[in-house]
């Protein structure tokens, strides 16, 4: 960080002499974006647009600056201009691609990697994104071929650091497949020094670069078990410390976690079975629904996807030919529906991320609609939500009561991560009705709407932990290695 504030300082110098050099502006924005000084950087991003507004650089960082940021419909502006206007740019269609990816609009996302592609088809951030698209289509054939050209001899990313002095140098691994914790919010480049591994391509004739400490990221263990079993092999060759190792997480599948858990006292784990979707399709879906012990309504899900993706409830067995056949693969899940409602019929789900095996609570989210998630849950637009959540974040063991608080540290030693997260609702009786955990819970950042500064201490404390987790962790193998 010392270089780039000298050489912000030569910039200014030359920029107040001549105002107008674009060049030596651009160059600014660009490392106040690295320092992560937001307000500075859009400042000259807006400049350049100002006096370029067809400039293809200024438009794709500042995109690139404003999603970091949170900002997504605003990145989604930046990224779509950069490609109106430099519509054979392949980065600009990447991005934009990324972005629609993230936000679910998947066709879109296709025709933009796959004008990526036609104007470089070498291109390996395009194949990369290509490869987790048509994994959301259950083409795994497809996937896994773009996959190869985006992975294959480039399994080693190293991530810029930004900080001064001597960083803490984290391996990340990661799987092809997806379905890794998202750390971009948990890893400040100014503490750590970032190197990503994609487990399944790593060639063991190159050595492991330098680190102090190992994030295995790889959290879905009912996607990722090939990554996981690389991962394993990896680190056979470091004898750092580890973070979620993956023998641990290969045992928190949803099933897997299901079987665990039940008998547990306090903690309500609903009946699963795994079937091949025509067993589900036939004539006789019915009967064969009653001999695993299963009555309507219920829920379906393929394995491998999060957000609700490939997720119904079926009220009836008329519905249910309808609901399989829309399900992109032949293995699926039926779970039977806990009832998470409270008094006034609405749906709760809550989360509480596990941190070097602490609790810490995340949020509470209440809905009118059964298939609860945070980010379209009603809590924008509701101040009483607002207040339950906020009530739970401020001290969660009174809100979940003794009985539920006994429970969660139960489930909590049973998954055995260092990093992860519960999700789960409280019946009357103050017991957990268990709904998932897993190392990919997601943290994304808060919008700097002042609506929710209520939630900002939980945040700021779960991502405490974690800088604390890995200082400690190098420490203690610092001074081992001594």
């Amino acid at each position: 960080m010392a270089e780039n504030n000298a050489r912000i300082r030569q910039i200014d110098s030359l920029l107040a002499r001549d105002p107008d050099a674009f060049e030596a502006r651009f160059e600014r924005a660009g490392l106040l974006r690295e320092q992560g000084a937001f307000e500075a950087a859009k400042h000259d991003y807006l400049e350049l647009l100002r006096r370029r507004p067809d400039d293809f650089g200024a438009l794709n960082d500042f995109g690139s600056l404003v999603l970091k940021a949170g900002y997504r419909e605003a990145a989604r502006s930046l990224f779509g201009e950069a490609v109106r206007r430099h519509p054979d740019h392949p980065v600009g269609r990447v991005n934009l691609a990324n972005l629609l990816f993230l936000l679910g609009e998947f066709d879109s996302a296709r025709e933009h990697f796959e004008a990526a592609l036609r104007s470089d088809p070498d291109h390996i951030h395009a194949h990369r994104g290509m490869g987790n698209l048509l994994a959301e289509f259950g083409d795994t054939d497809g996937a896994r071929r773009h996959r190869d050209k985006g992975f294959r001899n480039h399994f080693l990313t190293a991530l810029p650091y930004c900080g001064d002095g001597r960083p803490v140098r984290i391996l990340l691994l990661v799987s092809a497949a997806g379905g890794n914790t998202p750390t971009a919010s948990l890893l400040d480049d100014h503490t750590f020094q970032t190197i990503v591994l994609v487990t399944e391509y790593y060639d063991g004739k190159v050595a492991l670069p330098a680190h102090d400490v190992v994030f295995n990221s790889i959290g879905d263990a009912d996607i990722c078990r090939d990554g996981l079993e690389a991962a394993r092999r990896i680190l056979a060759r470091t004898s750092r410390p580890v973070i979620n190792p993956p023998t641990s997480v290969l045992k928190t599948g949803r099933l897997s976690n299901v079987e665990r858990l039940r008998g547990l006292p306090g903690v309500v784990v609903p009946r699963m079975a795994r079937l091949p979707r025509r067993a589900l399709a036939g004539a006789d879906a019915a009967t064969v629904i009653a001999g695993h012990g299963f009555a309507f309504p219920l829920l379906v899900r393929v394995p491998g996807f999060h957000t609700g993706r490939h997720f119904s409830r079926v009220e009836d067995p008329q519905s249910l030919a309808a609901a399989v056949a829309a399900l992109p693969s032949d293995d699926v899940w039926l779970i039977e529906q806990l009832d998470a409602r409270d008094r006034q019929g609405r749906f709760r789900k809550l989360r509480a991320m596990i941190v070097d095996r602490q609790l810490y609570p995340l949020h509470l989210a209440i809905s009118r609609n059964w298939k609860v998630h945070y980010f379209t849950a009603d809590m924008a637009d509701s101040a009483e939500n607002r207040r339950h959540d906020g009530a739970f974040l401020d001290d969660m063991a009174q809100y979940i009561g003794p009985r539920g608080t006994a429970a969660l540290e139960r489930i909590n030693a049973v998954v055995d991560l260092d990093y992860g997260g519960i999700d789960f609702a409280v019946d009357p009786c103050g017991n957990i009705l268990f709904f998932e955990a897993n190392a990919t819970m997601v943290m994304a950042p808060l919008a700097a709407d002042a609506k929710w500064d209520y939630r900002r201490p939980a945040f700021e404390q779960v991502f405490s932990a974690v800088r604390a987790m890995l200082m400690e962790r190098a420490r203690r193998a610092g001074a081992a290695s001594a």
